[in-house]
């Protein structure tokens, strides 16, 4: 398991790379299970295991709220606040998408305190929730501007009958998924390769000290790339949708 699952921590072999589990077969071509994919399933099982709980809690609500009702609640309101402040009166069209990403990312992000290799230091995660929110970008950028509207937007700063901005603007556009991905894979690869180095460098004095790495790497870089990642996702869906009424 430690050479698969986990990081290998030994100063001969320090490896934290991705590791295939079993293969199998598909219309003729070799796939395979890796351990990105069993973290991410393990991951999953924590969401889906934390909201079955949630639910039934607060099913029966109490009138003042306690224990994980509390805290439920809390992270509700202060989601729904990020959402709000940031689209708007378009908030509650995005928020569960919001939400989602935001508690997979950051379940993500920190599932290396738990001796998990982080699903986002695997790119192929990340570019999957990068290329999403490019689908949401330019699905409501159809769906609230007219085509007149949208090759005026590509065509700025110059008026629309000289084009010379519109390749430019396509390629921002289009590195709007590779920016974001990058970002959160680079981010979090960086704090799971330093670790790797820690403990297989020094792991003969690698005692209660690296504490202090994971805080910062898995849980204060963590926080602050699943922020990242979701404020970015909701300033591009708005300034998509504009100022559709």
């Amino acid at each position: 398991m430690n050479g698969l699952i986990l990081a290998d921590a030994s100063a001969d072999n320090i490896d934290f790379m991705i590791h295939g589990l079993f293969s199998y077969n598909l219309f003729g071509h070799e796939l395979w299970i890796t351990t990105s994919h069993v973290c991410i399933l393990i991951v999953m099982l924590v969401l889906i295991g934390f909201a079955i709980v949630a639910n039934r809690k607060l099913k029966h609500a109490k009138e003042v709220p306690e224990g994980l009702q509390n805290v439920v609640e809390l992270m509700v309101e202060k989601l729904q606040g990020m959402v709000g402040n940031t689209m708007g009166k378009h908030a509650p069209k995005f928020s569960n998408w919001i939400f989602t990403i935001f508690a997979f990312i950051l379940i993500s992000n920190i599932s290396g305190l738990f001796g998990l290799r982080p699903p986002t230091a695997d790119y192929g995660t990340t570019l999957a929730l990068a290329l999403i929110t490019f689908v949401l970008i330019w699905f409501n950028t159809f769906k609230h501007n007219s085509l007149k509207e949208i090759w005026v937007d590509k065509c700025s700063p110059l008026p629309p009958w000289l084009p010379i901005w519109l390749p430019i603007n396509l390629i921002g556009d289009i590195a709007v998924p590779i920016s974001l991905s990058l970002r959160l894979f680079a981010n979090v690869l960086s704090g799971t390769v330093m670790m790797a180095l820690v403990y297989g460098l020094l792991a003969k004095i690698a005692y209660v000290w690296p504490a202090a790495l994971h805080v910062y790497f898995d849980l204060f870089a963590g926080g602050i790339q699943t922020y990242v990642f979701c404020m970015l996702t909701m300033t591009y869906i708005s300034n998509a949708i504009g100022d559709d009424d």
